[in-house]
């Protein structure tokens, strides 16, 4: 399912250039959320996804806007590569009534229809069930989307994961299931916490594909969850992708992971984090020159700093709006 070295995908320029700059992106966001949520100027917490930014990249390269995805208490990126606007983002996180959300669902809740982005959620594994009644949907209506759930290691321990998967494989919904497995569900680690050797085993009992990859490797999550979500827009099914990567952070902003060994703390540090892993491929390939790279960083950079303060000049919600959004109307 993967291609091996000598057969690397080599991406087109602009492709490159896109699939850098939203890393980039949710990179200075989850720096800029941690900053923000430190000094007061956005909400009093958050799970940032930092170190992880490969897999949700990757995976919505192959998406559009009509296409779902159902996120985590750790979905900051996921939006950010589905198209979210990072100045709406970034003022739900705030509160602010100019958020995707009106300012009702902060850190833990962003959404945004248009975008495609039904939801993060705060609770564990809660949003693989979602992303199969999205895709039910999809089915019923052939509209031709695909909806990708985004879940943790700690959530395929959860009954929701498997009735989902058990679901979406009896009626061959158009869903692919991408595991984030950064080794610790909050402050226990996947191998106390899991029987299974590898998560992707137990697509196996709803007799699907399953496959493990390096969630670090940007290339080696779009050829591998690119198969998959065309597989689900050929009517053939769901599959379940488990991409191994790590967290940068803890499990939220005031964590000091005194679990983590020193190693495990550097790793950002060394070529096995996903952007120095993607600087490495586009030198290799002579896709974008050092140069270019730094200028693409330093625009993400004011554009997400433009963002903080959009939200921080933007107004709070009134008490009206306590009343709004409340009921969902049918047309």
């Amino acid at each position: 399912m993967v291609k091996t070295k000598s057969e690397e995908t080599i991406l087109s320029k602009e492709q490159a250039k896109w699939m850098f700059q939203k890393m980039v992106e949710i990179r200075k966001f989850e720096e800029t959320v941690i900053k923000g949520t430190r000094d007061g100027s956005l909400g009093p917490f958050a799970h940032t996804s930092d170190g992880q930014e490969a897999v949700a990249v990757g995976t919505c390269a192959h998406l559009t806007d009509k296409d779902y995805i159902t996120s985590t208490h750790r979905g900051h990126g996921h939006c950010v590569a589905k198209g979210g606007d990072l100045n709406e983002l970034m003022a739900e996180m705030a509160g602010k009534i100019t958020g995707c959300d009106k300012g009702k669902g902060g850190s833990l809740h962003l959404a945004d229809f248009d975008k495609g982005i039904v939801g993060a959620n705060g609770v564990v594994g809660a949003g693989i069930p979602i992303a199969v009644g999205a895709a039910l949907t999809a089915q019923i209506t052939k509209n031709g989307a695909v909806a990708v759930a985004f879940f943790g290691d700690g959530a395929t321990n959860n009954g929701a994961f498997h009735e989902s998967l058990n679901l979406a494989a009896i009626w061959k919904l158009p869903v692919v299931f991408v595991v984030e497995n950064n080794q610790y569900g909050e402050f226990t680690t996947n191998k106390y916490a899991t029987a299974a050797e590898k998560i992707s085993d137990r697509a196996v009992g709803y007799n699907i594909p399953g496959v493990t990859i390096n969630g670090n490797d940007v290339i080696e999550v779009y050829d591998t969850v690119g198969e998959a979500i065309e597989r689900a827009r050929n009517g053939e099914g769901p599959s379940l992708i488990e991409c191994d990567t790590f967290r940068i952070q803890g499990h939220g902003i005031s964590d000091p992971q005194l679990y983590k060994t020193e190693e495990e703390k550097k790793l950002h540090l060394t070529d096995k984090e996903c952007i120095n892993k993607f600087k490495g491929y586009l030198r290799r390939h002579e896709i974008i020159a050092n140069e270019e790279m730094e200028t693409i960083e330093k625009a993400v950079a004011e554009e997400v700093e433009k963002a903080l303060q959009f939200a921080i000049d933007s107004p709070y919600p009134t008490p009206e709006e306590l009343y709004t959004d409340v009921y969902v109307s049918y047309k």
